[in-house]
Parts: structure tokens; C-alpha cells; sequence
């Protein structure tokens, strides 16, 4: 099974959605986040999980989230 791919857009509005999210800007981060294609959404969430929970931990306290 091939590796689900990030297209280079969809890497672009993801890093968008962080800049949004971390200047409190949450329209243009839904906006950005709701940009990104299934496919390209499949390969974040891949990638975020081999990097492990210390890349994951740093983008959702980026969003605000808890890790």
C-alpha cells in the first residue's frame, strides 16, 4: 500500500490554518483546514503519527488544544 501522499497546496493551507489558529483567528482557520483534499488530510495525520506524540503535541498546543 502506497503512502498517502501531502499535495504541496495542501501543505500550504495547513501551515495557514496554524498561523490562523495561533494569532486567535478562527474563521481563517477553519478556512484553511477545510481547504485540505481527503487524500492530502490521510498523509497529515500519517505523517503526525510516525513523527510521534511530540510533533502531534506541538500542532494541537499550536490550535490551543490539549496534548
Amino acid at each position: 500500500m502506497n503512502a498517502p501522499i501531502i499535495r504541496p497546496l495542501a501543505a500550504a493551507h495547513f501551515r495557514d490554518a496554524l498561523t490562523a489558529a495561533q494569532s486567535g483567528d478562527l474563521p481563517a482557520t477553519l478556512g484553511a483546514l477545510l481547504a485540505i483534499d481527503n487524500e492530502s488530510w490521510e498523509g497529515i495525520r500519517t505523517r503526525l503519527d510516525e513523527l510521534g506524540p511530540t510533533v502531534a503535541a506541538l500542532a494541537l498546543n499550536t490550535l490551543g488544544g490539549a496534548a
